[in-house]
């Protein structure tokens, strides 16, 4: 008998094609991956197959700790809230069913900060009357270790980092990964943020006011339009001492055209527009451009030859204007973020984040 093999949706083989190391290197199992991607044809079912695999790591996480065994359930929960994660990072399409991903992907790391090696702890930092919430976690034996504040990109959000953490508090630094206007939990109350110097002041200024922080010895570091959110903000707040931006914008245009539909979307949504015509308004205003100048710190960029969403041209950009010392890593090959070829950046630019940070080398 014939078989005829199911056409996948544009939008879930989108996801599978340009996602998957990102994924498997941030946290998800590899068979995870493939069993989830293989059992979905539909958009409309992407995250609640995710979902359903978050909720098997998170009853593993349920039973490990009723055993008395912390640190795997803290692994477990992990795991979790990262599948939770994937299962909404672009779901703008059911906002009810995103927002309850969401929330076991926030509890579920939460869950998991006390329990993990080093620990961390939930901040809530205050913000144009409200709150963005991070997760702070500082590095075993240093008392009062400098630190590198996590900007996120358009769909990644602080219980995507454990990775990218535990490179830097090897290190001797301590992370703050927090969710910025328009991400992860502050996209509810307030709309992408072109000018993101305004929540990266507020940042700095709460973590001046612990005593438990080398708060004079700050670093910032970005990814993906993070990787745009993160020199911005160096460009006019001089209290950052160094600066990583990975795969970012060096403009954007008014324009989508030839962007992938479900990144569009979640633009368009987490920028609060009611159109395309809207959100193109909010994208033109970010450009590092006549002010890339103002960057006077240490920068490390990266890029990757074949990235879609940002070609390398823009971090060229970027690197021939800043006024500091510059790294430039184009990676041949590299896709968006280079998660294809992480061993190519990732304990790179925590080395030099490091040193830029006074951290004796280890």
């Amino acid at each position: 008998m014939d078989t005829v093999s199911k056409v996948k949706d544009p939008r879930v083989e989108a996801a599978i094609s340009h996602w998957a190391p990102r994924f498997v290197i941030n946290g998800v199992p590899l068979t995870d991956f493939q069993e989830v991607t293989a059992s979905v044809d539909r958009w409309e079912d992407w995250c609640s197959a995710w979902s359903a695999r978050a909720a098997m790591h998170e009853e593993l996480g349920n039973k490990a700790l009723a055993d008395g065994f912390k640190l795997s359930a803290g692994e477990h929960f992990t795991c979790a809230a990262v599948c939770y994660h994937f299962g909404k990072f672009l779901f703008v399409n059911d906002m009810a069913q995103m927002r309850q991903a969401h929330n076991k992907t926030v509890e579920c790391r939460n869950k998991a900060l006390p329990l993990i090696d080093p620990p961390g702890e939930r901040v809530a930092i205050p913000y144009e009357g409200k709150h963005l919430y991070g997760n702070l976690r500082k590095p075993n034996g240093v008392a009062k270790a400098p630190i590198a504040v996590m900007c996120m990109g358009l769909d990644s959000t602080k219980e995507e980092m454990d990775d990218y953490e535990s490179r830097f508090l090897k290190r001797g630094v301590a992370t703050l990964a927090f969710d910025g206007p328009g991400q992860g939990e502050a996209e509810y109350d307030f709309a992408i943020c072109p000018e993101y110097e305004k929540p990266v002041k507020a940042v700095i200024d709460y973590l001046e006011t612990r005593s438990d922080i080398d708060a004079g010895h700050v670093g910032i570091w970005g990814v993906s339009l993070g990787g745009y959110y993160a020199p911005r903000a160096a460009c006019f707040e001089k209290r950052i001492k160094a600066c990583v931006a990975l795969s970012g914008a060096y403009e954007r245009s008014s324009s989508f055209e030839g962007r992938p539909i479900i990144n569009v979307e979640a633009f368009r949504v987490r920028s609060k527009s009611a159109n395309l015509e809207e959100a193109g308004k909010v994208s033109v205003r970010m450009s590092l451009k006549g002010i890339a100048k103002n960057i006077t710190c240490p920068i490390y960029i990266v890029a990757g030859t074949n990235d879609r969403l940002t070609p390398p041209t823009g971090a060229e950009k970027l690197a021939a204007e800043v006024s500091g010392p510059c790294v430039l890593s184009v990676i041949e090959g590299g896709n968006h973020v280079v998660n294809n070829y992480w061993y190519r950046y990732r304990d790179q630019t925590a080395d030099w984040m490091a040193t830029q940070l006074g951290v004796a080398k280890r």
